[in-house]
């Protein structure tokens, strides 16, 4: 118990002594920033500052009035701002104001030797006392002062506007210019005469009509003029804006610009005309996935209306038009279709879309995606149901021919003019225990003897078959009687069919009542 009362009051006496250093400090604090008002207040017709570090403590009537005549508060701090106005001055300003604390005094003159500074280190604080050499009235020099800064600051605006590539100029509520700067009275000296004499105001070269399109400050007007003796026209962006009852004019040179868009549209116009042309439709779709470019092909083969597609569709609503007008095969459902144009769009962005579209309709599409560039992508569409419907047919005049010659008791192979088989039927197969059409690979009329070769040994007769399919212009049919290991004895008639080809028969003797035709026959052919 005796314990805990002592640290009680520990405790309290710690408190206690704590709150007695805290208000001690206050008060010196407040005594300290007391002297320091009425320090200033008994120089309320002097230009005295009190800095604690960069920020502006106190100051006299006189002096506050000349900070906020100087420059306008912004991000600086308040030394930055009182180092600037005197910065003509006084330019090692921050330099010297650094060894204060150390020195305790410190007194500068100003390069001109017009005014002087006194500044003193008190409690913490910095007291500067700007005076007037001459006659030491401080209205004078913060006059002097603000009338520095407004020269440097209207000098610095004259050379920026006089060094400006473009042309600004000033006119009145009457219209009359009151002021330009030099790239404009250059221009304006070249739209005059050589021996006209210069005046004042100079040559209006933009009338007020020009600027009745331009309401949009935003959206500048586009003017062009002509210089003397120039044939070329000069293309100039107007900008307006209001300054009190008069209006600030900026032009700025819009030749390049002018030139770029004349040569992108040519380019357009080109493209357009030569796309006209084509039976394929085209439909080219920007980064955004905008309908940017389309030709007359397209709307005839996907049946849209042309003032859907100058809407500028997107690519999603241009599909969602084609699902409607039954212009792409139906899906199964919704969903799947959705992702399926989704994939669509990745596989045209990677240039790896290409598919054929059989629609409703009967017609079969060819569809091709290829990016562009810029993030673009292009969409070929080509009708192709005619040459879908030639190799149909093609194939099933192909399907025809071998199902006749399937039904046919004698083994026949067709080679080509290169001495290649083309076709043969099943009784070839059965005979020679050899498919032609499970091997991948091309057989030549050097691996049909081979097989023919094993089956009924050594002949004259297959070398006869290869000088003849070898022989280009006019030739003869022959036969000539080969038999089989086996016994059984056939014929092998060979005959020429069109465009070199060669059709090599083979019958069995007993089925065929035609003579012999042997190799003398073939030789007298051809000589």
């Amino acid at each position: 118990m005796v314990n805990t009362l002592l640290i009680i009051g520990i405790v309290l006496v710690a408190f206690l002594t704590a709150l007695v250093a805290l208000l001690a400090l206050s008060w010196v604090e407040t005594r300290r920033r007391k002297s320091l008002r009425d320090d200033a207040a008994a120089s309320d017709g002097q230009l005295v500052f009190l800095f604690d570090d960069e920020t502006l403590c106190d100051a006299t009537p006189t002096a506050r009035q000349m900070m906020l005549a100087g420059r306008p508060a912004g991000p600086e701090s308040d030394w930055q701002r009182f180092a600037q106005l005197l910065h003509n001055r006084f330019p090692d300003l921050t330099r010297h104001m650094g060894d204060l604390a150390d020195l305790g005094t410190l007194s500068l003159t100003s390069t001109d030797g017009s005014n002087r500074i006194i500044a003193e280190w008190r409690d913490g604080l910095a007291r500067i006392e700007l005076i007037d050499r001459e006659s030491h009235a401080p209205t004078k020099a913060m006059d002097r002062l603000s009338f520095d800064a407004m020269q440097h600051e209207l000098e610095s605006l004259r050379a920026t506007s006089e060094h400006l590539p473009l042309m600004v100029w000033r006119e009145d509520a009457g219209g009359a210019i009151t002021w330009a700067n030099k790239s404009y009275l250059d221009l304006a000296e070249r739209m005059t005469e050589p021996d006209d004499l210069a005046t004042w105001p100079p040559l209006k070269m933009f009338q007020q009509g020009q600027f009745k399109d331009a309401q949009d400050l935003k959206q500048p007007g586009r003017v062009a003029i002509q210089f003397p003796g120039d044939d070329t026209r000069h293309w100039f962006d107007l900008h307006e804006a209001e300054l009190g009852n008069d209006r600030l004019y900026t032009a700025v040179p819009a030749d390049r610009i002018v030139q770029a868009e004349t040569s992108r549209n040519e380019f357009i116009t080109t493209l357009t005309k030569t796309f006209a042309h084509l039976p394929i439709g085209l439909a080219i779709f920007d980064r955004k996935r905008q309908l940017t470019l389309f030709n007359p092909a397209l709307t005839d083969l996907v049946a849209l209306p042309v003032d859907f597609l100058v809407g500028r569709p997107t690519l999603s609503g241009f599909l969602d038009r084609l699902r409607e007008k039954r212009m792409m095969p139906e899906p199964k459902d919704y969903i799947s279709w959705r992702q399926q144009m989704s994939d669509l769009e990745a596989a045209a962005v990677n240039g790896t879309y290409e598919e054929t579209w059989a629609l409703p309709t009967g017609q079969t599409y060819r569809v091709t995606g290829r990016p562009h560039p810029d993030g673009a992508v292009a969409f070929l569409f080509e009708d192709i149901s005619s040459e879908i419907s030639l190799t149909r047919r093609f194939r099933a005049e192909l399907e025809m021919g071998q199902a006749a010659l399937d039904g046919m008791d004698h083994a026949i192979a067709i080679f080509n003019a290169g001495g290649v088989l083309a076709m043969s039927n099943k009784a070839y197969s059965t005979l020679w225990q050899n498919d032609p059409s499970v091997t991948l690979g091309d057989i030549n009329l050097g691996d049909a003897v081979k097989t023919w070769r094993a089956a009924c040994g050594d002949t004259p007769l297959w070398q006869s078959l290869k000088e003849f399919i070898a022989t280009s212009g006019e030739r003869s049919e022959w036969h000539q009687p080969v038999a089989l290991s086996d016994g059984r004895q056939l014929t092998c008639f060979v005959t020429p069919m069109m465009r070199g080809a060669t059709m090599v028969r083979f019958a069995a003797s007993a089925t065929e009542t035609l003579p012999i035709v042997n190799r003398d026959r073939f030789v007298t052919a051809n000589a």
